[in-house]
């Protein structure tokens, strides 16, 4: 579940200023405010260093000033000055002996405080433990972040689990596989909006529209979606959607190799997730 997970390509100009300034405000109006219908106007510092963080947080190794500037296309001079305001606030740090870059310490504690305030996802370890030693699965918790991106909270997996590069914090595009099929069916989203987005996704076996929209409207009857294969060939994916106020904003995800969970039952995986899903969603709702 690597796929996807890309920072989105930034156009160069010669002071990556203006044309830079252009391409966020483009973003901003395609991704939308959480609170739907307001308006965002564009930052482009806070975008640029929201976009460092990121590449920082995908990169095996420390990054030096040039290879982060040439990932992002930005020019140097700007994408240091960037870094060393972000390490006064701790959230990178830098070794003066290979003058690279890396994420700090500080971040963790960010995380932290989030997680530790997120009631999804004190609730929901205990029903990915519940899930994956039950049936031998890789169970995750995910957040919908935007129409753009799903976010990894929480996860568990058995001591035989298929190793698939997921890690709480890893993002993927939203409306890619089951979990994508859950939010066309419950997210409340204009179909233009989707369809839109669903042009620009990849699978190992692609869907055609007309038989994503099939899918879509068979998890809306169903209350689940199932990926067989379409998205990782030989890995199916099931999702049930987590809706507090009658909207998808999380959800429940069983993975596995396709063989082992046709053996376990995709309805009974299914059902057992829309179950946990409901009560989660009831808790959250009261919460």
């Amino acid at each position: 579940m690597s796929r996807n997970d890309k920072p989105a390509s930034r156009a160069a100009t010669p002071r990556g200023g203006a044309a830079f300034a252009s391409t966020i405000d483009r973003e901003v109006r395609a991704k939308g405010s959480p609170e739907r219908g307001a308006v965002i106007r564009p930052v482009p510092a806070v975008a640029r260093a929201a976009a460092i963080l990121r590449l920082l947080s995908r990169s095996e190794v420390p990054l030096g000033v040039h290879a982060i500037a040439r990932a992002l296309k930005l020019v140097p001079s700007t994408c240091l000055h960037i870094l060393r305001a972000l390490a006064a606030e701790e959230l990178v740090s830098f070794d003066p002996e290979t003058k690279r870059y890396g994420l700090s310490s500080g971040i963790v504690a960010l995380a932290r405080g989030m997680l530790r305030r997120d009631p999804f996802s004190n609730l929901v370890q205990p029903v990915l433990d519940r899930l994956s030693g039950r049936y031998g699965v890789t169970a995750i918790g995910i957040e919908v972040a935007s129409l753009d991106h799903i976010v990894v909270v929480a996860i568990s997996r058995p001591g035989h689990a298929l190793r698939l590069q997921t890690e709480v914090g890893s993002r993927y595009p939203a409306l890619i596989s089951a979990s994508g099929r859950c939010i066309a069916a419950f997210g409340g989203y204009a179909p233009e909006d989707l369809e839109k987005r669903f042009r620009a996704l990849r699978w190992d076996n692609p869907p055609t529209l007309a038989q994503w929209r099939d899918d879509v409207a068979a998890t809306r009857r169903a209350g689940y979606a199932v990926d067989d294969g379409r998205y990782i060939a030989g890995v199916t994916i099931i999702t049930a959607p987590v809706m507090p106020r009658g909207r998808m904003s999380h959800g429940l995800v069983a993975l596995g190799v396709s063989e082992q969970l046709r053996r376990i039952g995709l309805a009974t995986l299914g059902e057992e997730l829309v179950a946990e899903a409901a009560d989660l969603s009831k808790r959250l709702g009261d919460s």
